[in-house]
């Protein structure tokens, strides 16, 4: 969001790290625009029951997985990803939470940076039902109606489980100095590999001397 460049950030790890999120996408490449026609979706437990006499592939299966009780996945059901906070991590200062709204966009502005400051976001993400492939995340920031800033990252991909993921961003530094002081509009969006969007937020945020009191 402190940027000024475009910028692409390869995936970090996710759920604190969790074993059960790859920072892959199921379908492994590097063409985000590869048009890939997949087969007819099965269930988590007919993912199981394919290969199953394939040690390596079975454990790898299971690890994928995670804690999943796959007694309790019956049907072909598809993921459900949300998004349930954001934490705004700068050294020498409590975090800031920031929940993420059910409906409608944050209130204008959803937070304050203090200008040149290091920071770093942390969202909480919850899968359920089935696994997520190729999570990513996109972020465009505007200045008085001009781009100023544009990441994108590979979350990667989640199995189903109770307790929610988290997923922290790498280091950015606000810009600073009169020019880059004031209010800005943003909009950020989470979606996987078929495209679908689980998310897409319109914020404003204001860059200051300090932080909010």
């Amino acid at each position: 969001m402190g940027g000024i460049d475009d910028k692409e950030t390869p995936a970090s790890g996710s759920a604190a790290h969790d074993d059960a999120a790859s920072e892959s996408s199921c379908y492994a490449t590097d063409e985000e625009d590869t048009q890939i026609h997949l087969g007819p979706k099965i269930s988590i437990k007919e993912h199981l029951e394919k290969d199953k006499d394939d040690e390596s592939l079975r454990r790898w299966k299971e690890q994928l997985l995670g804690s999943v009780d796959v007694s309790q996945v019956e049907e072909v059901q598809e993921p459900d990803v949300k998004i349930l906070s954001l934490t705004i991590i700068s050294p020498d200062r409590p975090d800031i939470v920031l929940e993420i709204p059910e409906s409608g966009n944050p209130k204008a502005p959803w937070f304050t940076l203090k200008e040149g400051s290091k920071y770093n976001l942390k969202f909480s993400i919850k899968v359920s039902n089935d696994i997520v492939c190729g999570l990513r995340y996109t972020n465009h920031v505007w200045k008085t109606g001009l781009k100023v800033d544009s990441s994108k990252e590979m979350l990667g991909t989640f199995s189903p489980q109770a307790e929610p993921y988290t997923h922290s961003m790498p280091e950015e530094v606000t810009p600073s100095g009169f020019l880059a002081r004031g209010n800005y509009t943003a909009k950020t969006k989470f979606f996987d590999d078929d495209n679908k969007s689980y998310l897409e937020l319109n914020y404003t945020f204001d860059i200051q001397k300090d932080w909010a009191k």
